[in-house]
């Protein structure tokens, strides 16, 4: 044989190696992982929007993944062109906080000296309508809704999302 070959086998072999074992751990790791889709992340978006339509509110929705990241925003029609960045910052905010947001709002109130919890970047809102997105015991991302007049109605669209999302905490 020679070495052109020996070395092409040997290369062949060793993709086929990475392929067989390295492909099956990967896969097998993903799957074991929960996921927050974003063809999930859009219908659960949606499912906020529509709730808060039916209250009779025009509000904007949006949903980060673990890493603060924007997966999806929607913006009713007739919603306030705020709205968009308050959904987005109070999803950010819950999931980076792991909690709901209304839950730190109380508590800067109650503790003046972690006032700066809310100046700790230009992302965090400590207003209510926000809520971490855990699935599989582990927070995957944050919904954020806003725009409605009031938290608590906010807050009620934000818990219709996560029940499509069928996270592990509705926040009742």
């Amino acid at each position: 044989m020679t070495t052109k070959k020996i070395q092409r086998m040997a290369l062949a072999a060793t993709a086929l190696f990475f392929s067989l074992f390295s492909g099956s751990s990967l896969s097998e790791e993903q799957s074991a992982d929960p996921v927050l889709t974003t063809e999930l992340s859009a219908r659960a978006a949606m499912a906020a929007i529509k709730q808060c339509e039916s209250d009779g509110f025009k509000v904007s929705a949006a949903i980060v993944d673990h890493a603060g990241l924007l997966k999806a925003q929607l913006k009713a029609d007739g919603a306030g062109p705020h709205t968009l960045d308050s959904s987005r910052r109070k999803a950010y905010t819950a999931n980076s906080l792991r909690g709901p947001t209304q839950r730190y709002a109380e508590l800067i109130v109650k503790s003046p000296d972690l006032h700066s919890l809310a100046h700790m970047n230009e992302h965090i809102l400590l207003l209510g309508g926000g809520f971490p997105i855990k699935m599989g015991g582990e927070v995957v991302g944050g919904i954020g809704v806003g725009g409605a007049p009031g938290i608590k109605f906010d807050e009620v669209c934000a818990r219709a999302a996560l029940k499509v999302l069928q996270a592990d905490e509705l926040f009742e």
